[in-house]
């Protein structure tokens, strides 16, 4: 039997639904299917096939190997299928369509604000954003599982289109209580013999800080790992060691004097924001306006939301903790 000719859309999706719950009656209501169409739907997609796709794992299911292969292929073709949905809706005159964008975990602290500024203006978009270090960013963007990205330093290792958009100053940064703080000027040994907090390997910042200590020829001293940058700055402002942060990630904290620039040569340092996508990536329309956006607008944006900050009252400040993005959206 023809797997063109016998199988359809619906088939993919509802094999997909089944395949990421493992679990028939999961699957149903997800599709708002009854669980006897659901399995009907899968029984045909298997005659089509061939081979049989999945098998019962106690109450739910596991995929076969053939199963395995198709999911993988078929994510592929219901993404695409997506974005030609949404590039046909955007010529019927509503500007819409799905903005499918990548951010490593620092850009969490800005970029709701030029998010939110972005889909006031355009309402019939939706948003997918994943967030997460620049390692799985990028490798999302290689597997086309995202359309933008937006990142420090664009990566080397794959050909990418990168256009730099606004600053993004970074600081060793430590609680004013800290010994370092009481210093009149530190130096890279200083901070070194300090144990500093750092992220794991794969982040961006990561990487930029081992970039620094090696240009400076001074062994980098690990003394905690954390792969959260709000981890990082909580322990940093309880005066544990000196951190490596973007500005932008805690200003807050600077307002309020939780915690404070430490006194060494050019610190803190310019940096830049990046918007990347893939050289091969042919972007759809609303991927295209956004691009637009960040370089347009966007270090406008983030201006204005630090200048909120900076003019926002000491005592409100108190017990502050800046959310996640995951619970901005949630």
């Amino acid at each position: 039997m023809s797997l063109q000719k016998s199988a359809n859309i619906k088939h993919l999706l509802t094999f997909q639904k089944v395949a990421r719950s493992g679990n028939v009656s999961v699957a149903a209501t997800e599709l708002f299917l009854s669980q006897s169409a659901t399995s009907i739907q899968l029984a045909n997609l298997e005659a089509a096939v061939g081979t049989k796709l999945i098998s019962r794992a106690g109450r739910g299911v596991r995929l076969t190997d053939a199963g395995q292969k198709l999911l993988v292929l078929s994510e592929r073709m219901l993404t695409l299928w997506q974005e030609i949905s949404d590039e046909m809706e955007s010529y019927l005159g509503d500007f819409s369509g799905t903005l499918r964008i990548g951010a490593v975990t620092t850009a969490e602290y800005w970029l709701p604000h030029v998010l939110v500024n972005f889909v006031n203006s355009h309402p019939s978009v939706k948003l997918k954003l994943q967030v997460a270090n620049k390692e799985e960013i990028v490798r999302s963007m290689a597997a086309d599982e995202i359309d933008l990205a937006v990142m420090g330093n664009p990566p080397e290792y794959i050909k990418v289109i990168a256009q730099s958009f606004a600053n993004n100053p970074t600081a060793f940064l430590a609680s004013p209580q800290h010994p370092l703080m009481q210093q009149p000027s530190v130096s890279m040994e200083m901070l070194a013999n300090a144990r500093m907090l750092v992220r794991e390997k794969g982040s961006g910042a990561r990487a930029s800080l081992e970039q620094i200590f090696k240009a400076e020829g001074v062994k980098l001293q690990i003394g905690s790992e954390l792969s959260s940058n709000e981890s990082i700055k909580q322990m940093c402002i309880a005066g544990l060691a000196p951190a490596y942060l973007s500005l932008h990630s805690c200003a807050l904290e600077i307002r309020a004097g939780l915690l404070a620039v430490v006194p060494m040569p050019n610190n803190p340092l310019n940096r830049r924001w990046f918007v990347v996508h893939t050289q091969s990536k042919a972007l759809s329309r609303v991927a295209s306006v956004f691009m637009a956006h960040l370089i347009d607008q966007g270090e406008r944006e983030i201006d204005q939301q630090l200048q909120q900050i900076s003019q926002m009252p000491l005592e409100s400040l108190s017990g502050w903790r800046i959310p996640s993005l995951a619970s901005v959206l949630s």
